[in-house]
């Protein structure tokens, strides 16, 4: 997880002297852009270039005048949680003729901007990249005409440009996530969750489409996060007589005392002769065939709309700052790039390798070689497929292989959104493999006192959308109850446990195992709790819900003092000793400081946090935003913080404080946290089947963890090296590389370290030999 400082970037080092960057956004708008145009031009600001805002995309680049303007650090104040992109859209056919570009190019080189920064789909890009392809011969023309000098055609002889993909539809090759893509998601499912109450009541079926134009991500995704009854999609049409399996599965689903059904349609969704499969003959079709009482809900642009989400934001603001280094680095030779994440990171890929490949899908789907399209849309989409069938289809008893194991699933340590989703997940996985599953109730604490059930594939029915933790959870830990839990698992005859939570348990029963002989079966642990402190994980589950919860009150309370006099928020947050939350939910709400124990602080800190902040408000800014994590120092309390604020701010601002608590744990799960729980959880069950069946025990207490670009099986033995167990946090976290970049965007001046950056990957080789990570759903 230690990154050399070899390319570690200093403040004076990196220079952007001389240079101009020009940011636009273009094409359909997405949540998250105004992330990634305040990150472009603070960063480019930072590094000593000037930069441009062009407005109403292409369009304004040709028109040039009032829509090419210098931006300034203010210019790009509260933004972060506004929706759409607020240095506006269009879609430009005058750009698509030569003539266009011929006046863009005049436009920009009137400037000496020759560094340019899309953020757009994929018909966005590559018009960049033709752009660039035809800049020497556009100056060409300029100089013919006069336009322009001829010592213009030297001095601005390269156009440089860096991609960042912005849709909802993430139907870009090459990234795991697009900008826009997990706020989407959360509005269709805000809108699923409420439907549901509403079928539920009336014993209604739903029929709802969602858009993605001929990508159906977001169909599939949403399907998966609601755990809806069938979803169709245009990248693998149904089989023909899809209309009487899916009506039997209906029937089935009713049979089973479940009072709703949800098919989710994408808006491309076709069957196997490219004919369009519309929501009203879905609708005509139930009604005809079942009877069932049945209603459409078109979400539309409602899925466009609101504010991003905090996913969408951090995505943004990491890719934002990418760019920036990106154009720094390149030279005339560079390629066009695309900045992508893959797994938690974020890498340079050409822009056109991925153009390409985006290109052959639709090929694909056209030329019905629809197994091709959905191995062409990457692993993740693949695996989200497959997930979906095995949770969403059940096999008839004489199909599931045969299994004598029985495996017991339960939650331990606080509650975290998104366990119930990993249970559904676990029960109907090892259902499917052929094994009895078992629930404990109340974590450890019912485990030893016997409360153990058997559980069935319609127990855990709507599970996904659930918040807390409906099997119960404790904090008791095992070490103190071992015999009466070795006694337990004789007596229901347990093969293999999947323990969903903290860390800490797995290990007191891996060290037991030389006295408790029945604990010597498979074990494996699903990191999850809303600190994100777990050893051997970037990511826990119940996280990125609490990060919401944290960055929706910020934009709030920032929002209350609109119109007031200069105020600053002092916020305490949760997360124990580790600063996850503060530090990653600070980026996604802009704040000017963030206060954690992992990074010590002392008075003369505070000290110049205050007169930093001072000066800030001085100008047009007359908001501030501070976040403390709850442990981050003894006698530094919120109060301390909140009380030096108001005494050093006297004059220039007051102060207000808010202590969150437990509001970060509550809630239904995010769509990240369903899809993130519903997916791991998968894949441990499969693994755990796979070493019951080779009867191995030697390495089988593992911890599954997303580790940079993969999901990684990590021994628990080896994690107890890499673990402050005073402090319950890792000795190594990987977020702490994201606070320099907080920093940089709340005006600081600091060290950046980018020994993750800087090399340009190709797509054919991205994906890793471990098992797919897919941190995007």
């Amino acid at each position: 997880m230690a990154q050399p400082d070899s390319k570690k970037i200093f403040f004076e080092n990196l220079s952007g002297a001389g240079k101009a960057i020009a940011v636009l956004t273009s094409g359909g708008d997405a949540q998250g852009m105004n992330a990634a145009v305040r990150a472009v031009v603070r960063m480019g600001l930072y590094v000593g270039a000037k930069v441009y805002f062009i407005h109403e995309g292409y369009q304004g680049m040709v028109d040039g005048g009032d829509n090419i303007k210098e931006a300034s650090w203010e210019s790009v104040s509260s933004m972060l949680q506004v929706g759409g992109t607020v240095i506006g859209s269009a879609r430009c056919k005058e750009f698509r003729t030569h003539e266009g570009r011929l006046k863009a190019a005049h436009n920009l080189v009137q400037r000496g901007i020759t560094n340019l920064c899309v953020i757009g789909g994929d018909g966005s890009l590559t018009g960049a990249n033709l752009f660039r392809e035809e800049w020497s011969e556009l100056l060409g023309e300029l100089v013919k005409k006069d336009l322009i000098a001829s010592d213009a055609v030297q001095k601005y002889s390269a156009l440089h440009i860096v991609g960042m993909v912005g849709s909802i539809d993430n139907d870009f090759c090459g990234t795991d996530m697009t900008i826009g893509t997990d706020s989407a998601l959360h509005r269709i499912i805000e809108v699923v969750d409420a439907i549901m109450t509403t079928a539920q009541s009336h014993q209604r079926t739903f029929v709802l489409e969602v858009m993605g134009r001929h990508c159906g991500y977001l169909a599939l995704v949403s399907a998966l996060a609601c755990g809806a009854d069938w979803v169709l999609i245009p990248e693998m049409p149904p089989e023909d007589g899809w209309e009487d399996k899916m009506c039997q599965k209906l029937s089935a689903n009713r049979a089973g005392m479940k009072r709703l059904n949800i098919i989710i349609v994408a808006e491309g969704a076709i069957d196997r002769n490219n004919k369009v499969i519309t929501t009203e003959y879905i609708k005509n079709l139930v009604v005809k065939c079942l009877g069932f009482d049945t209603r459409v809900t078109i979400l539309g642009h409602v899925q466009r709309g609101g504010t991003p989400s905090a996913f969408d934001r951090i995505l943004a603001s990491r890719m934002g700052v990418e760019a920036v280094l990106a154009l720094l680095e390149t030279t005339a030779n560079t390629p066009a790039c695309v900045v992508s994440l893959y797994g938690n990171q974020s890498v340079r890929l050409p822009l056109m390798e991925c153009v390409q490949m985006t290109q052959e899908v639709q090929k694909a789907m056209d030329e019905k070689r629809f197994e091709e399209a959905v191995k062409l849309r990457g692993r993740s989409f693949e695996n989200n497929l497959k997930t979906y069938k095995l949770l969403a289809h059940r096999k008839p008893e004489s199909e599931l292989p045969s299994s004598n194991f029985n495996v017991a699933v339960l939650n331990v340590g606080a509650p975290a959104a998104g366990m119930n989703a990993a249970v559904r997940s676990a029960v109907r996985v090892g259902i499917s493999e052929g094994h009895k599953m078992f629930a404990v109730s109340d974590g450890f604490e019912g485990f030893y006192k016997g409360q153990i059930k058997e559980i069935k594939w319609a127990d855990v029915g709507g599970w996904t959308g659930q918040g807390g933790s409906l099997l119960g959870t404790k904090r008791t830990l095992p070490a103190k109850h071992l015999e009466k839990i070795a006694e337990q698992m004789r007596k229901h005859n347990i093969n293999a446990l999947l323990v969903i939570g903290g860390f800490e348990s797995l290990l007191q029963l891996y060290e037991a195992r030389g006295t408790y002989e029945e604990l010597c079966i498979p074990m494996c642990m699903l990191p999850a709790t809303i600190s994100n402190n777990v050893p051997g994980t970037d990511l826990s589950i119940g996280a990125d819900t609490a990060l919401n919860a944290i960055v929706e009150t910020c934009d709030r309370i920032k929002q209350s003092a609109s119109g007031t006099k200069r105020r600053v928020f002092i916020i305490e947050t949760m997360g124990g000793y580790c600063g996850y939350l503060a530090s990653v939910g600070g980026l996604a709400a802009g704040a000017d400081a963030v206060y954690i124990y992992e990074e010590p602080f002392d008075i003369k800190d505070l000290q110049a946090n205050v007169e930093h902040l001072t000066e800030k408000m001085k100008t047009t800014i007359q908001r501030g935003l501070v976040l403390r994590n709850e442990n981050s120092n003894d006698n530094y309390t919120t109060d301390f913080i909140y009380q030096l604020y108001s005494e050093e701010g006297r004059g220039v601002f007051d102060c207000r404080k808010n202590v969150l608590g437990h509001m970060q744990q509550g809630g239904a799960p995010s769509p990240f946290d369903r899809n993130f729980g519903t997916k791991i959880s998968a894949k441990a069950m499969q693994w755990i089947s796979k070493k019951l069946k080779e009867g191995k025990r030697g390495d089988s207490c593992c911890l599954l963890g997303m580790r940079r670009r993969a999901l990684v099986f990590q021994p628990v033995v080896q994690l107890k090296d890499e673990t402050d167990f005073v402090h319950r946090i890792p000795k190594e976290q990987w977020w702490l590389k994201l606070r320099p970049l907080m920093k940089i965007l709340a005006k600081y001046k600091t060290s950046y370290d980018v020994s993750d950056s800087g090399q340009l990957e190709h797509v054919v080789r991205l994906r890793p030999t471990e098992l797919e990570a897919s941190v995007a759903m």
